[in-house]
C-alpha cells in the first residue's frame, strides 16, 4: 500500500473513532431502550417515561455545569453540596414569597461558584483542592443553617413555589421543560458564542489560549459561577419537588455528574465535549437504574456498580480512541 493510499484510510479511521467517541453513548442508549421495552412490559408505559424523564431532570441540570468545567481542563466537586444548600435555602426562602426563594439560594450558590473561579484563575491553585474545600464549606453551611440536620424546613402547600417541582404542562413535568430550555441555551452558549471557543480553547491547551489574548481568568470564574449556579437551580427544583429542604441530598452527587457528562464524550482531559453527550449519559444513568429497578430482585446498589463498571469502560474506550485518531 502506498503512502497516498494509506493516508485516506489514516483518516477515515480517525473520523470513525471521532464519531464512536462522540456518539458511542448514544447508540448505547438507543439499543438499551430497545432491549428494556422488549424485555419489561411497564418500562414503555406513559407513566414510566415520564417518571425517568422527571428523575433525570435534577442531575441534569447539575451536570450541565460540569460539562463546561471539564471541556475547560478544570473539576468541580462542590456542586453535590452546593446542591443540597441550594434546596435547604430555597425551602428556607419560600416563606418569603417566590422570588425569595429563587434568588436566595442562586445568590449563594453562584457567590460559592465565583470564589471557586475566583481562586483557581487568580492564584493558580488546583480545582480538585479548591473546589474539595468549597465541598466542605458548603456542607458545613447547610449544617449550621439546619442545626446539624435536625431542623428540616417545609414548604407550605398553597406556595406557588411548588409549581417548580410539582407541576405539569400537557402531563409532563415542569422541571423536564427548564432543563430542556437549560441545554438549548448551554448548547448554544457552548458552539455559537466566544465564550464557547474559550472554554474549548482552554481545555485544549491553555498556554495557547494565552498566547491568542483570550481572557481565560475570566472564563475561568464564568464557568464556575455558572456551575454553581446551575447546581442551586437544581436544589431549587429539588426543594419545589419534594417540598422541603432535604439535608442529606448531595452527597456523590458531584461523581454522579462527573461520571455522566464523561459517559456522554466529553474528554477528562478537556478540550472536547458536547451538551447532547452529556444530556445522553444522563439517561443513560437513569435507564440503568430503571431496569435495575424493573428486574426487582436485585438490590438497589448494583446500580453503582454497574456506573461505575460502565464508566471505567467508557474511559478506556475514550483512551484508545484518542489514541488512533493521532496516529
Amino acid at each position: 500500500m502506498t503512502a497516498q493510499s494509506a493516508t485516506p484510510v489514516t483518516e477515515r479511521n480517525a473520523a470513525l473513532a471521532g464519531v464512536l467517541q462522540r456518539q458511542g453513548a448514544a447508540v448505547v442508549l438507543v439499543l438499551g431502550i430497545a432491549a428494556a421495552w422488549f424485555a419489561f412490559p411497564r418500562f414503555g408505559s406513559p407513566d414510566n417515561l415520564r417518571d425517568l424523564a422527571l428523575q433525570s431532570s435534577f442531575l441534569a441540570v447539575i451536570a450541565l455545569g460540569m460539562t463546561f468545567v471539564i471541556i475547560s481542563g478544570g473539576i468541580d466537586l462542590s456542586v453535590g453540596s452546593n446542591y443540597a444548600l441550594g434546596g435547604v435555602l430555597a425551602a428556607y426562602g419560600a416563606q418569603y414569597g417566590l422570588v425569595v426563594a429563587i434568588l436566595l439560594p442562586l445568590a449563594v450558590c453562584s457567590l460559592i461558584g465565583f470564589v471557586n473561579g475566583l481562586l483557581i484563575a487568580r492564584t493558580g491553585m488546583a480545582p480538585f483542592i479548591v473546589t474539595l474545600a468549597s465541598l466542605l464549606f458548603a456542607r458545613g453551611l447547610l449544617l449550621a443553617l439546619t442545626s446539624e440536620g435536625a431542623t428540616t424546613y417545609k414548604v407550605d402547600a398553597g406556595s406557588a413555589f411548588l409549581w417548580l417541582g410539582q407541576g405539569t404542562i400537557f402531563g409532563i413535568g415542569v422541571p423536564v421543560y427548564l432543563t430542556l430550555v437549560l441545554f438549548a441555551l448551554g448548547g448554544l452558549l457552548l458552539r455559537r458564542t466566544r465564550f464557547g471557543q474559550s472554554v474549548f480553547a482552554i481545555g485544549g491547551a491553555e498556554q495557547s489560549a494565552l498566547l491568542m489574548g483570550l481572557p481565560v481568568a475570566r472564563t475561568k470564574i464564568s464557568l464556575y459561577t455558572l456551575s454553581g449556579a446551575l447546581a442551586g437551580v437544581a436544589g431549587i427544583l429539588t426543594a419545589a419537588y419534594l417540598q422541603s429542604g432535604v439535608t442529606v441530598i448531595g452527597v456523590g452527587t458531584e461523581l454522579d455528574a462527573i461520571s455522566v457528562v464523561v459517559i456522554g464524550g466529553t474528554l477528562l482531559t478537556g478540550g472536547a465535549g458536547t451538551i447532547v453527550g452529556t444530556l445522553v449519559g444522563v439517561l443513560l444513568r437513569t435507564l440503568i437504574q430503571n431496569v435495575i429497578n424493573q428486574i426487582g430482585t436485585l438490590d438497589s446498589n448494583y446500580q453503582t456498580v454497574v456506573s461505575g463498571a460502565f464508566l471505567l469502560v467508557v474511559v478506556v474506550i475514550q483512551r484508545l480512541l484518542a489514541r488512533s485518531r493521532t496516529r
